[in-house]
């Protein structure tokens, strides 16, 4: 079994009055975290307690303990927050409950909003 050597690199040597050199310098970029936006359920008459524990446990993956503890803030204060994601995310599970609460027939509303630092 025969192998190849590798070639060696050519490297060409630059003129000597230093025309066509290049100097690069290392810059450190400093990357923003992404904005983070809450997605919150709205209260109204109309949508089952239920529902709400479902929804909160599909989609924001809550156990029945905690669905039940967000849906009566949203019950009791009238909103209540579900979670905490990137902006994509959080208009992802927007659409989500929405669609879910449309198919099944409640006026359940979710936004999402800017988390205040």
């Amino acid at each position: 079994m025969a192998t190849n050597n590798p070639s060696k690199p050519v490297i060409s040597t630059p003129p000597a009055d230093g025309a066509g050199s290049v100097v690069l310098e290392r810059l450190t970029q400093r990357v923003q975290p992404p904005s983070m936006y809450q997605v919150v359920m709205l209260n109204d008459d109309y949508t089952p307690m239920e529902f709400v524990v479902v929804v909160l446990q599909e989609f924001f993956s809550k156990d029945l303990e905690a669905a039940t503890q967000i849906m009566l803030k949203i019950h009791l204060d009238g909103r209540g927050v579900c979670g905490v994601y990137s902006k994509d995310i959080a208009a992802t599970k927007v659409d989500q409950v929405l669609e879910a609460a449309h198919k099944a027939g409640h006026p359940l509303q979710c936004v999402c909003e800017p988390v205040d630092l």
